[in-house]
């Protein structure tokens, strides 16, 4: 008789937990949109979720420390003239996040340290080049200033935030509507997923091709991928009978996948989270009211599964921390944040363990939010690999955010209000400096 032998991880009790009441984010009306996007973003300053709006499309940013019911009458960024589709914070900046809206535009945000106290309407950057919808964006996790975009006009382009300016162009790749589109660790090769059954790697400043699959999997659903460790690719799908599945792939043997693993019959497509530092991906349904995770290892069947976080409430959408975000010394590897219709719910993922003292294995140096490459110097062809940053005091930012300048003399699309703010406040400066120059001079009198 066999006795099944358990296989040894560190990561094999960790158990999701979501926060108290008073904790969460209540009252708050999530954008009723049908796309599979995230509809939330979040960083060590902010989370901001995409929200209902009248005449137009909005979301909200809070600190988050703003806890509570928050009030109806809260300023949102309400910029777009149509429903916001995707936002995502800078990894580089946590003042500065972009969105795209279904008015075909991408527009750049610079939040204030404290929140909004006023409604924002004027970005910093209005990003125009797609001409349907923009429904995915993605920074570039080590270029300054690095943007990519990609809408249902199936085209994917490459901005440089800083010039307003597109320069690269990838529209003769995908031959109908992009599901997702994500960078690799040092952001130089894209991986998309397409309409057209076929996932591919591509390099982002040739536009070209390195590598696709066909039919990764069978069902005509949606489907989502990501880069996990060493180049290889994680993709959720579904069978040719609706069984939600998951997959491993090398891509440099695209034949068969490395495994291949039946879920559920659930509809909701799975989006899925990457954890570099752990090997642990997330997988989390729209429409779901649960979170799989697994354990990604260079051993067969390759992609373990852990366990999962159920809860009564379906989700409809979720919000995932940066490292640099979380509480080390509660033995936190991931927060998430849970959309529900009304609320936003933090659920933090533990490592169970007695000791109070810093854990090294679960926190090796992780991404830092210092950019290694700028952006000109990326787009001339140069990589960079990403800045690590010790957590084991919990991160502190030894450095300012990099101050987000806009050569305005290269961009048509600066609204003429931004424009009319910063002479204003010129004006004051120069005023002040007037007035203390008199006291001045009429003390020495």
């Amino acid at each position: 008789m066999s006795r099944k032998v358990v296989r040894s991880s560190k990561f094999r009790h960790v158990f999701g937990q979501a926060l108290k009441a008073d904790q969460c984010y209540d009252d708050i009306r999530i954008s009723q949109m049908t796309w599979d996007s995230n509809f939330c973003s979040v960083n060590p300053k902010f989370v901001a979720m995409i929200v209902d709006a009248s005449g137009g499309g909005a979301f909200i940013v809070l600190p988050l420390s703003k806890t509570g019911r928050i009030d109806m009458s809260l300023p949102t960024v309400c910029g777009h003239t149509g429903p916001v589709l995707d936002i995502e914070f800078c990894p580089h900046n946590d003042n500065i996040i972009a969105s795209g809206s279904e008015d075909c535009s991408v527009m750049i945000w610079e939040i204030p340290d404290g929140g909004l106290i006023s409604p924002l309407k004027d970005p910093v950057v209005k990003l125009d080049g797609h001409s349907k919808r923009v429904g995915i964006l993605s920074w570039h996790p080590t270029a300054h200033n690095v943007l990519m975009s990609a809408g249902c006009d199936n085209v994917v382009i490459l901005w440089n935030v800083v010039h307003g300016e597109a320069v690269v162009r990838i529209d003769s790749v995908h031959t109908d509507l992009i599901y997702s589109a994500c960078w690799n660790r040092n952001g130089s090769q894209i991986l998309t997923s397409c309409k057209d059954k076929k996932l591919r790697v591509l390099d982002p400043r040739k536009g070209s091709v390195i590598c696709e699959k066909d039919k990764p999997h069978e069902g005509s659903r949606p489907v989502r991928a990501v880069f996990v460790s060493d180049g290889k690719i994680l993709t959720t799908g579904f069978s040719r009978m609706s069984e939600r599945q998951v997959a491993l792939w090398d891509p440099k043997n695209f034949g068969e996948p490395l495994t291949l693993q039946e879920l559920d019959t659930s509809s909701g497509v799975l989006l899925p989270f990457f954890d570099p530092d752990t090997g642990i991906v997330y997988l989390c349904g729209k429409g779901d009211s649960s979170i799989r995770y697994f354990e990604v290892t260079d051993e067969a069947p390759y992609v373990h599964y852990l366990s999962m976080y159920s809860s009564k409430e379906s989700q409809k959408g979720m919000g995932y921390m940066p490292k640099r975000g979380l509480e080390v010394n509660k033995c936190e590897i991931a927060r998430f944040y849970k959309l529900h219709e009304r609320k936003c719910e933090p659920i933090v993922m533990t490592v169970p363990r007695k000791s109070d003292l810093f854990q090294e294995d679960l926190y090796p140096d992780t991404i830092g939010p210092e950019p290694s490459v700028e952006a000109d110097d990326w787009f001339s062809g140069k990589n960079g690999e990403p800045i690590l940053i010790s957590l084991k005091d919990g991160f502190v930012a030894t450095t300012k955010n990099k101050e987000f300048k806009v050569i305005r003399s290269l961009m048509a699309t600066t609204s003429s209000s931004s424009r009319l703010i910063h002479l204003k406040t010129m004006y004051k400066r120069l005023d002040k400096i007037d007035r203390s120059l008199v006291k001045k001079y009429t003390k020495c009198i």
